[in-house]
């Protein structure tokens, strides 16, 4: 079976992620314990190296299930969101299953798009804060260096897919800074 990794920012990024850190969760957890007992079957008791490396093999294994716990709270974008946006792949930046998390809260973004000094998105989570999650990136792009962004996050539908229209016709030049506002974006969410 060929390695299924999706790339962070497409489509299903999220799900892809929960599968494969439950598989290296359990393969990391799976080393410790054969290794204790490895070390227990051929000694006859706890006291042996095997034990202190099969303990110290348990803190990335504990690393890797916390993150298995970040993303199976995670949710990706739908599959009607996708058909309704993905005609604006072609023409504008896009970022799917994008998840950012801040000390206060977490911002699921099921879509967002770049466009010149527009970045705008699109949350399907009832409870995600539109207001706090703009300010929360433009913050963060102005932390980078990043200024005279516009940031709007959606939660209707239809509004986003009017405003990706308008994106779409706007006659704008890429931002000076586009690679490094990639950069972040990629960088603050899981």
């Amino acid at each position: 079976m060929k390695n299924k990794m999706i790339k962070k920012g497409s489509y299903g990024y999220i799900e892809n992620r929960k599968v494969v850190t439950v598989l290296r969760t359990l393969l990391f957890f799976a080393v410790c314990v054969g290794l204790y007992v490895m070390g227990y079957v051929t000694t006859k008791t706890n006291r042996n190296l095997l034990t202190v490396v099969s303990i110290l093999g348990c803190l990335p294994a504990c690393k890797s299930m916390v993150n298995f716990i970040l993303f199976m709270r995670a949710k990706g974008c739908s599959a009607s969101l996708k058909e309704d946006v993905c005609a604006y792949d072609k023409e504008l930046t896009t970022f799917y299953d994008m998840y950012f998390t801040s000390y206060k809260k977490n911002y699921p973004i099921s879509h967002m798009v770049l466009k010149g000094n527009v970045l705008c998105g699109i949350t399907e989570h009832p409870k995600c804060d539109c207001n706090e999650a703009g300010k929360h990136l433009e913050q963060m792009l102005i932390q980078e260096g990043v200024k005279n962004m516009t940031v709007k996050i959606f939660s209707q539908r239809d509004k986003y897919i009017d405003r990706l229209s308008q994106l779409t016709e706007l006659d704008a030049n890429e931002h000076k800074n586009r690679d490094d506002i990639i950069n972040l974006l990629y960088s603050i969410s899981i």
